[in-house]
């Protein structure tokens, strides 16, 4: 029972009783909150996105278990059908489930019931819509619901009644910044960091608020500023060190946009930083240097934000290996000794595990195809890169691609199997930054990320997936199971020996945490990468799943494509099982197995306008209408939309935002001519179809490089 009931239970015994409980009331709610994030009430709450302050996303519920999973069912299900992206976690406490969707639409959900208690639109600044992404979770603590927006504010609502606490703008008016991961609370304190290091300038920071109040506590930057403004701290101080040129004009990056941990045994707070700004070294940092402190874990003091300790999986940044993935904590035996550890799988197709304490690193290895490295150095914690991937030569293609072996779907560890169970892709990455130099590159222009924007589809083989289980004292994998597409769901295990794991195929599956052989599937009528949660209500263990195809997979062209749910026709919807559950999955449509673009002889494409739109259109609308405008999600496939068609119709969704209400935010910078390029880029590519020799020679020519690069690690090409 949570503070709130309690005080209203005190209430009903008189006015010294309800006296009491108030004045008792703010010191026990922080006890109670703090230790519900620590234990999470034996399972029956999911107080926060990975469950505990450990961020394991294990649960030692074990009614649903081995045994009987095969009588799992649909206990009820409720559709969202005002959102267009669900790959968030809710949180779950005193049977009601909280959640944030879309651009922060948040609900209150009775557990047992699916029955809606309340709703908060939090109602983005359409600008900052185009973004994308998305809210990805959001946090609980005494009585109040935490949720970032994606135009930089952060927000607090009562969980009883879902009115508006307080709120406070995190980020500048009009810069690039914005939030799509969940805060972090603790100790009174709520903690949010940003994206934003992809769209140009920016650096990166994380500050703490006071949780009752919104005050801000502290504010810690993660890559230094201009030297002659003076730094904001020693570690500021030191990192500049790492750095070259004037890496501050361009920003320096480092945001932290997914992942934070809080760390009650050492009263301190994890940080995952993120990529440069841009990730281009070259034009970063051009005489090199490690650019502390992007893709590093970094250990703050959680009550002052001051610097602890750090380690950096990728010195000298440079493919958008961000260490922005989720970071995990466990108590675990090696060689005969019991270790703090945390343990970390970001992009770069590494496994860290580093000693809390200290953060020595302990040992690395990889969980999928890795081409970067040979290794990481144990004695210096450094990788050893290999040559050419730095695309000395102006390209490069190696494994993983900036898509990552793991990315934000959050992994699980079982403390009862010692097993961390992982998301995986094998995707390759090509880089190419030829012709782009530091006098024709700017952090606010066409190509931000300084190296060439995806202008080719991404074809449905060019990733595999699979679930892995993972031992990290060993550093090997005990069991992989394939999964359809190029992404799927983050996981759940529990101690009933499932790991549950939503797919893009549209599954929702259980699988042997022992074997990682397929114990239960139900389908879910639409694809989903959002993690699952479980929780009890009178003694019924549920669990719950956010389903619905949108976000990261919209940006993949044909590899997401396949999955079929291209389009808005497609359900958003909560689905919550049970033991014996009998309810009926509502229906919605098949998954679409190809797009038809739309044919449009009397169009005549203007070639050179339309080599034009085609930087237009990867810088601003690829992210969510798909890579060479083939659509992978929600947003409609414009190569089938008539809009293109007529000028005056696409001027005013695009520029003036007729179609605001549907998710469609404006572009009030376009010009006549942009908008018109744009229109002849599509058309062109509603037109195109690669022949046999126009495949040949894209493979070929990746196969070139991938052979000029391994005669440059065989020390046969300089």
């Amino acid at each position: 029972m949570n503070i709130v009931h309690k005080i209203a239970a005190a209430a009903r015994h008189g006015l010294w009783g309800f006296a009491l409980a108030l004045a008792t009331a703010s010191s026990a709610a922080a006890v109670e909150s703090q230790e519900l994030l620590k234990h999470a009430s034996a399972g029956r709450d999911w107080p926060a996105g990975g469950g505990t302050f450990s961020e394991q996303r294990f649960s030692p519920l074990e009614q649903i278990n081995q045994g009987n999973v095969g009588e799992l069912g649909l206990a009820w299900s409720l559709e969202l059908p005002d959102v267009w992206n669900v790959s968030s976690t809710p949180v779950a406490v005193d049977g009601v489930i909280y959640m944030a969707v879309g651009y922060t639409v948040l609900y209150a959900v009775d557990g047992h019931s699916g029955r809606i208690l309340w709703t908060y639109d939090a109602g983005t600044d359409p600008l900052k819509m185009r973004m994308g992404w998305g809210i990805r979770g959001i946090a609980y603590w005494e009585g109040r619901v935490y949720a970032g927006v994606q135009d930089g504010r952060l927000i607090a609502l009562d969980a009883a009644t879902g009115e508006l606490a307080w709120e406070v703008m995190t980020t500048e008016p009009g810069d690039n910044r914005y939030i799509t991961g969940a805060p972090r609370v603790f100790n009174g304190k709520v903690l949010i960091g940003h994206g934003g290091a992809d769209y140009g300038r920016v650096r990166g920071y994380v500050t703490a608020y006071d949780a009752a109040t919104g005050q801000q506590l502290w504010r810690w930057w993660t890559v230094p500023g201009n030297p002659a403004d003076g730094f904001e701290n020693p570690a500021m101080e030191m990192a500049a060190k790492t750095w070259t040129g004037e890496w501050w004009k361009s920003g320096g990056g480092g945001t932290v946009w997914h992942a934070m941990t809080y760390d009650p045994d050492f009263n301190r707070v994890y940080l995952g930083t993120g990529n440069g700004s841009p990730w281009n070294q070259k034009l970063r940092s051009p005489g090199g240097g490690d650019n502390l402190f992007l893709s590093s874990v970094v250990a703050l003091d959680a009550d002052t934000g001051e610097y602890v300790w750090h380690y950096q999986t990728n010195p000298g940044e440079t493919w958008d290996y961000n260490s922005s993935m989720d970071m995990v904590l466990a108590d675990v035996q090696l060689d005969g000794t019991a270790r703090k550890l945390l343990m970390h799988a970001p992009k770069n197709g590494f496994f860290y595990v580093i000693d809390r304490q200290d953060g020595k690193l302990l040992s690395a290895g990889k969980i999928a195809k890795v081409t970067w490295a040979s290794h990481v150095d144990l004695t210096t914690g450094r990788p050893v890169e290999l040559p050419g991937v730095r695309y000395p030569d102006g390209e490069s293609i190696i494994y993983p691609g900036p898509a990552g072996a793991h990315n934000w779907q959050p992994m699980a560890y079982s403390p009862d199997t010692g097993l961390m169970y992982i998301p995986t892709r094998e995707m390759a990455g090509y880089y190419d930054d030829r012709g782009i130099t530091q006098e024709n590159w700017s952090p606010t222009g066409l190509m931000p990320v300084g190296v060439k924007l995806f202008f080719d589809d991404i074809p449905r083989s060019a990733a595999t997936t699979y679930l892995q289980a993972w031992n990290p004292v060993t550093q090997r994998r005990a069991w992989k199971f394939d999964t359809p597409g190029g992404t799927n769901g983050g996981v759940l295990v529990t101690r009933g020996g499932l790991v549950f794991q939503g797919r893009s195929d549209g599954d929702f599956s259980a699988i042997d945490a022992d074997t990682g052989a397929l114990r239960w599937r139900s389908p879910m009528g639409v694809g989903t990468q959002a993690a699952p949660i479980t929780y009890e209500v009178d003694g019924v263990q549920y669990v719950s799943i956010l389903a619905g195809w949108a976000g990261s997979p919209m940006l993949m062209g044909s590899l997401s494509a396949q999955s079929g749910w291209v389009g808005r026709a497609y359900p958003r919807r909560l689905l919550t099982y049970r033991i014996g559950g009998k309810a009926s999955l509502p229906p919605s449509p098949a998954p679409l197995a190809t797009v038809t673009p739309l044919a449009a002889p009397d169009f005549q494409v203007d070639a050179e306008a339309a080599e034009r739109g085609k930087l237009v259109y990867a810088t601003k609308c690829m992210l969510c209408h798909g890579a060479a405008a083939v659509a992978g999600g929600y947003a409609p496939d414009l190569r089938a939309s008539p809009l293109p068609l007529q000028a005056a119709a696409f001027d005013g969704v695009v520029r003036d935002g007729a179609m605001l209400a549907r998710g469609m935010p404006p572009f009030p910078e376009f010009g006549d001519a942009e908008l018109n390029d744009l229109r002849h880029y599509i058309r062109q590519r509603a037109e195109y179809e690669p022949g046999l020799i126009e495949r040949g020679r894209f493979y070929g020519h990746m196969l070139w490089v991938m052979f000029k690069m391994k005669l440059m690690a065989w020390g046969l090409l300089g």
